[in-house]
């Protein structure tokens, strides 16, 4: 198991936000990654822990052949753009943009008058070609959602083979994946395989159990069976 955590690792950022990069996969920044980012799982190859200034926004910029997810953390996001135009994100609330071959265009905007954060995660379509598409999610403690992957007989995700989870444990809870997993701690804490893990750790391991000693928010990234982590009470 190995562990990095957010607040070793530079900091940067653009237009009206700053952010972490945790990973940055070589199929996609290859030459350029930041000292200590990672490699991804599967087609998962990229992470960014950002939080906007007060009025802060992206700019109004493209993608093609990348699945764009945004989770929120804490406040708000007014979300413009080709896909959804005028869609709010606000508590735990899930974004997922597919690009395809059709693309899409996006501005990300904080309308509020305090830092807000965000997690953003790229992935890689398992196939080229796709129309654009939009996807909303809303998580809830005690509860694991899959925001990403699965089979293509299902229309709840995106279908692929990597698949990513957003689970939201109560205190005393505990999730297991019995494979090798990416882990992202959002918010809170708690022992991951049995050592302690705190907000903004990035976790690898071959198989994985996160014990919540907080109430801790995790996005989980896999390639196994289609199903979600089980979570368990302790």
């Amino acid at each position: 198991m190995d562990i990095i955590n957010r607040d070793d690792l530079e900091r940067g950022g653009f237009a009206g936000l700053k952010e972490t990069r945790l990973v940055m996969d070589p199929r996609v920044f290859n030459g350029r990654a930041n000292a200590g980012t990672w490699s991804g799982l599967g087609n998962f190859v990229f992470l960014a822990d950002s939080n906007y200034v007060p009025g802060g926004q992206t700019g109004l910029h493209g993608h093609k052949e990348i699945d764009v997810i945004s989770v929120m953390v804490d406040g708000r996001i007014a979300h413009e753009g080709s896909l959804e135009h005028g869609q709010e994100l606000s508590g735990s609330m899930v974004q997922v943009q597919r690009a395809g071959g059709e693309g899409f265009e996006h501005n990300e905007i904080n309308p509020d008058e305090h830092e807000n954060r965000m997690i953003q995660l790229w992935v890689l379509p398992e196939s080229a070609g796709a129309p654009a598409g939009y996807k909303l999610y809303e998580t809830d403690v005690g509860k694991s959602v899959r925001i990403y992957g699965g089979d293509t007989d299902q229309q709840t995700a995106y279908p692929s083979n990597t698949l990513i989870d957003v689970s939201r444990l109560a205190t005393g809870q505990s999730i297991e994946v019995a494979a090798e997993t990416l882990v992202y701690v959002t918010v809170g804490g708690g022992l991951v395989n049995g050592q302690t893990a705190r907000e903004g750790d990035m976790i690898s391991a071959d198989r994985l159990r996160f014990e919540a000693t907080e109430v801790s928010h995790l996005i989980v990234i896999h390639i196994a069976a289609d199903h979600p982590p089980q979570i368990h009470h302790t």
